[in-house]
């Protein structure tokens, strides 16, 4: 773990790619998405901590303790109480309206989310961050974020049978080649992905909207074959663009 101290050190390296921003009014800029290709499990820091960190500890014990923890802080989060842990908290909160005083809750007029909160230590090790620039990304296209709609999970989960949101760039599914589609590719196995059948509810070259076709559980990439490009000609071939990180569906 870091130190904190008076000195302005260098304790910690992001390396980030830059990719078009397409937000109107900046044509022409770059917005930076850091080069990690997943994010890290209960199991992959407790490793970070016994093999880096000094722990001097039993390993299964710790990645259960770890578990055990955030097991509670979930049903404590349930019961209403917002958590501290000292790197950032987390909230629960009410959505929507209640349009009288004895209004009832209902789930889908008030939904029930979690919002989180960096504190101030977290704020404060940001000053002792280098980025590394390593560049301009493939631009060929790419994806960048999905979205587990029925959890709120980002670049996380998969809910089969659940709404999905993926955006990107250039990722349009358009051909006429039977390969043209959304997939999702389980880790263990590549060729046995899974193809999404349903309409997608949007499909344009920055966000594709679908369902989540049932999958079994396990690790998947997130793909998408196509043939679109800038322009009205189609590829002669399709194209695949598939995810850096993978998803986990239970």
């Amino acid at each position: 773990m870091a130190i904190i101290n008076n000195v302005n050190e260098v304790l910690h390296r992001i390396r980030v790619h830059l990719y078009p921003n397409y937000l109107p009014g900046v044509q022409g800029a770059y917005i930076a998405r850091t080069d990690n290709e997943a994010s890290l499990g209960i199991e992959e820091v407790c490793a970070a901590l016994k093999n880096r960190g000094g722990f001097t500890g039993n390993y299964d014990d710790l990645v259960e303790h770890v578990r055990q923890f955030f097991d509670e802080t979930a049903y404590q989060l349930c019961d209403g109480f917002a958590v501290n842990t000292g790197y950032y908290s987390v909230h629960p909160n009410i959505g929507g309206t209640f349009d009288k005083v004895h209004e009832g809750h209902d789930e889908a007029k008030h939904p029930v989310t979690f919002r989180f909160r960096t504190r101030s230590p977290l704020r404060a090790l940001a000053e002792h961050i280098v980025i590394d620039v390593e560049g301009l990304a493939d631009v060929t296209g790419y994806v960048d974020e999905f979205v587990d709609v029925s959890t709120e999970a980002v670049n996380e989960s998969a809910t089969p049978g659940g709404q999905f949101s993926l955006s990107g760039h250039k990722i349009k599914v358009a051909g006429t080649d039977s390969k043209v589609g959304v997939y999702f590719v389980p880790e263990s196995d590549p060729a046995a992905k899974v193809k999404v059948t349903e309409h997608l509810a949007e499909n344009t070259a920055a966000r594709v909207i679908g369902i989540i076709p049932g999958l079994p559980a396990g690790k998947y990439k997130a793909a998408i074959v196509t043939q679109w490009t800038t322009g009205a000609a189609l590829l002669k071939e399709p194209r695949t663009i598939e995810s850096p990180w993978t998803l986990t569906v239970a």
